[in-house]
């Protein structure tokens, strides 16, 4: 498979929190070039702060894989990670990560701070990549289409 699928199948989870009301936000888990584990936002519904697409999809790859250590994986997330998400990735020892919008409010991959750029024991390898503006425009919708409710 390619980055192009996995941000395509992490594009597609964004899409069913869009459509529960919740931040767009998809994350897949990648591990010996297949998706082993999907997720996507859930705050709201499930009312926990660890609702974040990547974190959710990490805790099922680690039970799939039968290890919190996820040194051979990578996440494909929609949106930059948060500082817990970040933080989550290097504690699991992810090996890469790959986000396709920006968080000015709370990124810490580039926009506020990179987090995975100190110098913790482990290194996450994390980077920008172009899908065209689709996940930036997907929250902004959301965030629109919320406004409009109040």
């Amino acid at each position: 498979m390619n980055e192009k699928h996995y941000f395509n199948e992490s594009y597609k989870e964004a899409v069913k929190a869009f459509n529960k009301g919740e931040v767009p936000v998809g994350a897949v888990v990648v591990f010996e070039d297949k998706i082993i584990a999907r997720a996507h936002n859930n705050r709201e519904a499930k009312q926990s702060f660890k609702g974040h697409a990547e974190f959710l999809a990490m805790e099922k790859a680690a039970k799939k894989i039968g290890s919190w250590r996820l040194e051979d994986c990578d996440v494909y997330v929609t949106m930059e990670p948060c500082p817990m998400c970040a933080g989550a990735m290097i504690q699991a020892r992810v090996r890469k990560c790959y986000y396709s919008s920006f968080d000015l409010k709370n990124g810490v991959a580039n926009s506020i701070i990179n987090l995975f750029d100190l110098p913790f024991n482990h290194h996450v390898h994390c980077e920008y990549v172009d899908d065209q503006g689709k996940s930036e425009q997907l929250v902004k919708t959301f965030f629109k289409k919320l406004r409009k409710k109040d």
